[in-house]
């Protein structure tokens, strides 16, 4: 089954307890994001009114008990994604989602997939297909057993560093 629009949206609001996400692009070529990115890249600062919509989106998760997670793998030097993301990433930080890097730029891949994905509620998982340039491809639920990306989530968490450290040693 694949996902976009009001069905992503449905099932993503539909996890009980937390949502999390392994990211493994350098870039991402996502249409809703290219203003914000070209303003970005022209000096102009990622302000609220960017990141109002997914802010909103996790305070509201927030204040229902749920939590919002993600770990982005990556190597520097940073791509002009990766800057604009990080930018994006303090707001997000700010609403409650803990956000961390997993820098290999120095180091091995401890074994996580090269594969993009949610995992809800660790049972329910979402695989995030892009192309070469980051441009999405579909949403697909994955029907197989959920155990592997349990366990990737569980070692992508313990081999990275919450955003706000992680930038704090690194600029």
């Amino acid at each position: 089954m694949f996902l976009d629009g009001d069905g992503w949206r449905a099932f993503f609001d539909a996890m009980e307890h937390d949502a999390w996400r392994l990211e493994t692009l350098p870039a991402y070529a996502m249409p809703q994001e290219d203003n914000a990115v070209r303003r970005f890249l022209a000096g102009e600062p990622v302000g609220p009114a960017d990141t109002a919509a997914w802010t909103a989106r996790l305070r509201g998760y927030r204040e229902s008990g749920r939590r919002v997670g993600r770990v982005h793998v990556l190597t520097r030097p940073l791509t002009d994604y990766l800057r604009f993301e990080f930018a994006y990433y303090r707001h997000s930080v700010g609403a409650g989602e803990d956000v961390r890097i997993l820098d290999l730029t120095d180091r091995p891949n401890p074994g996580l997939p090269d594969q993009d994905f949610w995992l809800f509620d660790d049972s329910r998982v979402v695989l995030m297909n892009y192309r070469a340039d980051g441009t999405q491809i579909n949403r697909q639920v994955h029907e197989g057993d959920p155990t592997p990306y349990a366990e990737w989530k569980r070692l992508a968490v313990a081999e990275s560093v919450p955003f706000l450290e992680y930038v704090k040693d690194h600029g």
